[in-house]
This record gives C-alpha cells, sequence and structure tokens, in this order.
C-alpha cells in the first residue's frame, strides 16, 4: 500500500514553471506600415474571397435555370412533329363536304376524328402548348411568317388579315410561327391596291 500513497504523492505535487520563452512578437517594435500592408492585404484577401463566392452562386443558378429550361423545352421536338399530326387532322376535317355528315356511316367517322383532333390539342395544352390567333392583329415578325401580302380596305396596313397556319408557343417560346397574310395598300410597289381608292 505504499507504493500507491507514494504514486498518489507524485501527482499531488506541482509541475515546477517551464522556462519563459522570449515572445518574438513582442520584442519587435510595432511597425505601422507593415500593420497597415497586412491589414491592406487582409482586406483584398476578404474582397476576392467574397467575390468568389457570389460568382460561385451566379454560376449555382444559372446552372440551375439550364437545368430547368432543358427539362422545360425537353419535348419541343416532339411537339413540333405532332403540330403537323394536328394540322393534317384539322385539313381532313376541313376538307369534308359539309353532306357527308349527315351519311349513316361517315357521321361517325367524322366525329372520332374530331374527338382526336381535341385530345391530342388538350394533350399537348397540358404540356405548355399555346396557339397563336393573330387574325386581325398587327403583323409581329416574331410570332409571325407573312408568306402573303393580301389588299384589304377595311384593315389597315400591317395587320393579319388571313391565317393559312396556325402557330404555336410552347411556354412562351415560340415553336412554329403562324404563316399569315398581311394587309397593304401597295401590292409589289405599284401604288395602292386596287380598290382602295
Amino acid at each position: 500500500m505504499t507504493t500507491t500513497a507514494g504514486a498518489m504523492a507524485d501527482t499531488d505535487r506541482p509541475l515546477p514553471p517551464e522556462p519563459k520563452l522570449a515572445d518574438p512578437v513582442s520584442d519587435v517594435p510595432p511597425d505601422e506600415g507593415a500593420a497597415a500592408a497586412v491589414a491592406g492585404e487582409l482586406a483584398d484577401t476578404k474582397d476576392r474571397l467574397l467575390r468568389a463566392v457570389a460568382e460561385q452562386e451566379n454560376i449555382r443558378r444559372q446552372m440551375q435555370r439550364q437545368r430547368e429550361e432543358a427539362v422545360k423545352f425537353a419535348g419541343s421536338q416532339v411537339m413540333g412533329d405532332l403540330l403537323d399530326t394536328l394540322d393534317n387532322l384539322r385539313r381532313a376535317l376541313d376538307s369534308a363536304p359539309p353532306e357527308a355528315g349527315r351519311h349513316e356511316g361517315i357521321e361517325p367517322l367524322l366525329k372520332g376524328v374530331e374527338a382526336t383532333e381535341a385530345n391530342l390539342l388538350a394533350t399537348l395544352v397540358r404540356h405548355g402548348l399555346k396557339r397563336i390567333d393573330p387574325l386581325g392583329t398587327a403583323f409581329d415578325p416574331n410570332l409571325h411568317h407573312a408568306v402573303r401580302q393580301c389588299s384589304d380596305a377595311a384593315a389597315a396596313d400591317g395587320t393579319v388579315v388571313e391565317v393559312l397556319q396556325p402557330g404555336y408557343t410552347l411556354h412562351g417560346r415560340v415553336l412554329r410561327p403562324a404563316m399569315v397574310g398581311v394587309a397593304t395598300s401597295e401590292i409589289d410597289g405599284r401604288g395602292p391596291a386596287a380598290g382602295a381608292g
């Protein structure tokens, strides 16, 4: 038991003080110019760090927007191709003579084509498609493709007076411009259109 008491006595004794070493920083007289230079470098480094963090955040946001855009417009090629199908369904319905609906065997066929057209259009609209309906509006080269000029005394110059093929947008971006005829008082630079004066 004496060994245990002796061991405890060793731990109760205070340790001898460590020798004091000279502090190199406190021994050097303060140099105000050096301190200002260090403070300037620190401020410059802090500014560069803040700019780098801000730039990284901007890049992250831009990448997020690009990802969202890619997802949003991923089906635009397929939708563009389906517009031809939609146009063909409309052409088929428009080409049927009015009396065709009165025939017993053809009436259900026409109703089926109409239902197919409506269903396809509703599906495309649900996915962000919107029809451009320019008739009677001012010609807008961002939304319309003018394929001919028309003389129309009742319409102002530059007004869309005929829609040859409907246009569509997908989530606000033009998928296909509308093909239109535009009113003008001059046709082919020959002066006022016939009947305008």
